[in-house]
């Protein structure tokens, strides 16, 4: 998108309530802070017992800094959206927060609601866009600021940053990296929201795309996919997600690690172990190409590599090892 205008001084500061989480929700209370708002209340979530908490609790970050902290079952309930009402905010920000923000609560503020959304809008609106590109082999994402309205990461566009996604990131990698971006793109474009001259440019929702939370059932390896399609999912789901996972000999074995497929040649069956290439990694057949293998764990035993795996593989009498899609029987 093209520079944004120059933004006049504002003087007064801005009463700000953020809606947020993740290390993006604390990068945002960073940075609003920064450039001066009052940021008069945060509303965040409680933490899920069954998520790895991974990230910084944006949460502790507010408290720390003497802001009140809600977390609401329901941001739209008519009682909160009055305590909302009550803090007088001139403008709503919302950085990874969960919910879905309702018209009334949207349009309290005079200067509108503005998102922090890990996406090159209007690809991957909703939830996990993060190990939604990476699943899809992206070499390009970023972040997106746009205007809130009724309906998920619908709103006009404010400004854009991408983000390259190198073959070797990770959910965690580019995590960082959009968190990076995020932070500079708000730091850049709040003057202008401030004074109300940021740019609206209205979405082409005809090349939207959508996609829903990701949940640890969709680890499931399909070896008849491709080598690359494997990978991807690898990288994208590796700690500190669920990781992606097969079955070998009714046992559950989650990969942790492979390597960029190299050779798309391929002698074996969909799941076959092929061999291991080197001290580490296992050679695996896939539908199109072979998957080399670094790490993997078998049900809630330590991580092993590739090579330990196979050779311990051996003694069962199971060679070749076929990985299978379910926990039945395989090899």
């Amino acid at each position: 998108m093209s520079n944004p205008p120059i933004a006049p001084e504002q003087t007064t500061p801005l009463r700000v309530v953020l809606f947020g989480y993740h290390d993006i929700g604390v990068a945002c209370l960073e940075v609003l802070r920064e450039r001066g708002a009052d940021v008069v209340a945060v509303v965040t979530h409680e933490d899920d017992p069954a998520e790895t908490i991974w990230f910084a609790s944006l949460a502790h970050a507010a408290a720390a800094r003497g802001i009140p902290v809600r977390a609401p079952q329901d941001p739209n309930a008519p009682a909160f959206v009055e305590q909302i009402r009550r803090l007088q905010p001139d403008l709503i920000v919302s950085s990874f927060y969960r919910r879905l923000l309702g018209r009334t609560l949207l349009h309290l503020p005079r200067l509108g609601a503005v998102n922090v959304h890990g996406s090159l809008l209007p690809k991957y609106r909703g939830r996990a866009p993060i190990n939604w590109a990476l699943v899809h082999g992206e070499t390009l994402t970023g972040v997106t600021l746009h205007y809130m309205d009724e309906w998920a990461d619908h709103g006009d566009i404010i400004s854009q940053r991408p983000v390259p996604i190198a073959v070797e990131d990770t959910g965690f990698t580019l995590s960082r990296k959009l968190t990076a971006a995020a932070r500079e793109a708000v730091r850049e474009t709040y003057p202008l929201i401030a004074s109300g001259w940021a740019p609206r440019v209205p979405q082409d929702h005809a090349a939207a795309t959508r996609f829903g939370r990701r949940r640890p059932a969709d680890g499931l390896i399909d070896w008849g996919a491709s080598a690359w399609r494997t990978y991807n999912l690898v990288r994208a789901v590796t700690h500190p997600f669920p990781g992606a996972f097969t079955y070998w000999g009714g046992r559950r074995v989650l990969v942790w690690e492979a390597r960029p497929p190299r050779d798309r040649r391929c002698g074996g069956r969909p799941g076959q172990v092929l061999g291991t290439n080197g001290a580490r990694s296992l050679a695996v057949a896939t539908g199109e190409g072979v998957l080399e293998i670094v790490r993997l764990q078998i049900d809630d035993e330590r991580e092993m590599g590739g090579a330990e795996f196979a050779a311990a593989a051996s003694h069962f009498g199971t060679t070749p090892v076929l990985f299978g899609s379910t926990g039945g029987r395989s090899g």
